[in-house]
């Protein structure tokens, strides 16, 4: 999938919608333009199993020997360098309005995808980790997040055949994916039905999503 998303609803839309008891993240602005390596907000479970909003960076260290670029998404859950991950203090929601795809084929066009021409708030199927080392200039430790891809459905596919991300749309999604012993969780890997998403934005070239 394309790396780069959006995030264009606002900070209280979220704490309402997937239910934050506590919010880390400050004074959060809208981010029409998210890419790998970017600070993101996240949901996951705290200390005392209350949902936490707070901010990670995209992008997982890559496996031994695959080169230096962080790893935003994850395909093959059975790969023992994921599996550890899995386990529900592991699982994250990760908060989006949009994605960006572009055409397999030349000349490459953009796509952003979206429930719908509003653009609600969905969330990405995420995994989150703590890892020491240098990112974007800071050294030290840092959360890092990724999300699970899977094959594309009908209306992603004549875009782009190879994947998409794994989309999660209803409250009784989040919950299944952030609580569910590991082999209930990673069967919710699969793509959304072929009435979602739809093209919102068409561009020749682009770095941000159209605010709607």
């Amino acid at each position: 999938m394309g790396n780069l998303y959006s995030l264009t609803r606002s900070q209280g839309a979220m704490r309402r919608l997937f239910r934050i008891k506590r919010d880390l993240t400050g004074n959060l602005p809208a981010l029409p333009a998210v890419y790998p390596g970017t600070l993101a907000p996240v949901i996951h479970f705290a200390l005392g199993g209350e949902r936490e909003l707070s901010l990670m960076r995209w992008g997982f260290p890559p496996p031994p020997n695959l080169g230096k670029a962080p790893v935003t998404n994850v395909r093959n859950l059975k790969s023992p360098c994921w599996r550890g991950w899995l386990k529900a203090k592991w699982r994250c929601l990760v908060p989006a309005t949009s994605f960006y795809e572009w055409t397999d084929s030349r000349p490459k066009v953009t796509h952003w995808f979206a429930l719908d021409e509003s653009r609600p708030i969905f969330a990405f199927a995420g995994i989150w980790r703590l890892w020491t080392g240098e990112r974007k200039g800071e050294t030290g430790e840092h959360r890092l997040f990724a999300f699970l891809t899977t094959e594309s459905n009908d209306v992603v596919r004549p875009i782009h055949a190879k994947a998409m991300p794994v989309l999660f749309t209803t409250a009784e999604e989040w919950g299944a994916w952030l609580t569910f012993p590991v082999d209930e969780a990673t069967a919710l890997q699969r793509p959304l039905s072929n009435e979602a998403p739809r093209i919102v934005a068409t561009e020749e070239k682009s770095h941000r999503a159209p605010l709607p």
